[in-house]
């Protein structure tokens, strides 16, 4: 098959980066009660700045397929391709700004470009890097000669106060205590909004490097493991009850459509899967770990990352950490445009040599699935 690079990466993060201490000022303090997760998670998480589209007065700046919009226009500007010489847009997002149509649908209505193949990647994280092997795979067979993939959240909007009222006040009403829950209090100081694109060719860029795509590789535990991370459904017995199914007046007073995770599950298997898919993908691949030079983990928190390199160094998997290279601290878990954004920085701020090869690894607790791409500087 032709070979497929990487011949440029842009970012675009909204506004100013906002402090831990300025966090609740922005999102809301949900029935005048700070929230006693946020110092706990932030504490655990280790993240000190995160991005939000949205202003201290809680009104939006930008929705998602604006977000994207601008991470590809500046993709544009930096490499100085021509818009109309692109073959496929393909989107990954967990958190579109509708149901229908699809995220690509409108961030092509946005982009004003040419008739063009569209593909919009569903999911959590692993959307973006899935949007990325669409067009990977289109350049791959031949059906394309260029093309553009991105990855964007806009989940801000979802994490506000005034999401939440509802569901406070029937629990005070009821006589119980007015907080809502922690698989849903958590997650609103673990994310961050922002997009990235990268674009893509069946040709090297003709000045500095390209990253030449030699495989991307996915595996899914959801044969075996039940949701983990979910929105818009209620979890009763394991399983998903989906809005549809569910009385308009629970979209509100449950909070239905909150991004919520089962953090007990999260820890049980988000480690042990990890381990067990990266040897899967390295046995498949023949790739050993010495071949290696950048290791780039999508974590949501550096608790994980400490967990999962003591996880790796007790299965015989040696990468050293100065082989990691992580921006989690001072981006926030951008979800499917998280390691687009890891992989901007090395690519841009760093200087590669012609043969090193970088390993992207994104988890997704969705219902555990985990997606790897081996990159070569070329």
């Amino acid at each position: 098959m032709p070979k497929v690079y990487i011949n440029a990466i842009a970012k675009f993060l909204p506004n100013d980066p906002v402090s831990n201490d300025r966090m609740e000022q922005v999102l809301g303090v949900v029935n005048d009660v700070p929230s006693r997760a946020r110092s706990i998670v932030l504490r655990n998480n280790r993240i000190t700045s995160r991005y939000y589209a949205i202003g201290s007065d809680g009104q939006p700046t930008h929705n998602n397929a604006e977000l994207t919009l601008q991470a590809i226009t500046r993709l544009m500007d930096q490499s100085g391709a021509d818009k109309t010489k692109i073959d496929v847009l393909s989107c990954g997002t967990s958190t579109p700004d509708q149901l229908l149509p699809s995220h690509a649908s409108m961030v092509h209505g946005l982009w004003q470009n040419k008739p063009m193949e569209l593909n919009s990647a569903s999911g959590i994280c692993t959307s973006g890097i899935n949007a990325l092997k669409y067009a990977y795979m289109a350049l791959a067979t031949g059906s394309a000669k260029q093309a553009v993939c991105t990855g964007s959240e806009r989940v801000s909007s979802w994490l506000r106060a005034d999401k939440f009222i509802n569901e406070s006040e029937r629990l005070a009403a009821l006589e119980q205590n007015p907080i809502i829950a922690f698989e849903k209090d958590f997650l609103r100081w673990m994310l961050s909004d922002g997009a990235a694109a990268m674009l893509l060719g069946d040709e090297p860029a003709s000045s500095g490097s390209s990253l030449v795509i030699h495989w991307i590789d996915g595996i899914s535990y959801a044969h075996e493991l039940e949701p983990c991370m979910y929105a818009g459904a209620t979890k009763i017995n394991g399983k998903l009850v989906a809005w549809s199914d569910a009385s308009p007046d629970a979209w509100l007073s449950t909070s239905i459509f909150a991004i919520k995770q089962d953090i007990k599950l999260l820890e049980a298997h988000i480690i042990p899967k990890g381990v067990q898919s990266i040897q899967e993908v390295m046995r498949r691949h023949q790739l050993n770990t010495n071949d290696i030079d950048y290791f780039l983990p999508h974590i949501s928190s550096y608790f994980f990352k400490d967990r999962l390199s003591e996880a790796f160094a007790k299965a015989g998997i040696d990468i050293p950490e100065e082989k990691w290279f992580i921006n989690l601290h001072k981006i926030g878990n951008v979800g499917s445009a998280s390691s687009y954004i890891q992989l901007e920085e090395l690519f841009n701020g760093k200087t590669l040599q012609r043969g090193e090869k970088i390993l992207l690894s994104v988890p997704e607790s969705g219902r555990f699935s985990y997606v790897y791409a081996l990159l070569e500087v070329t």
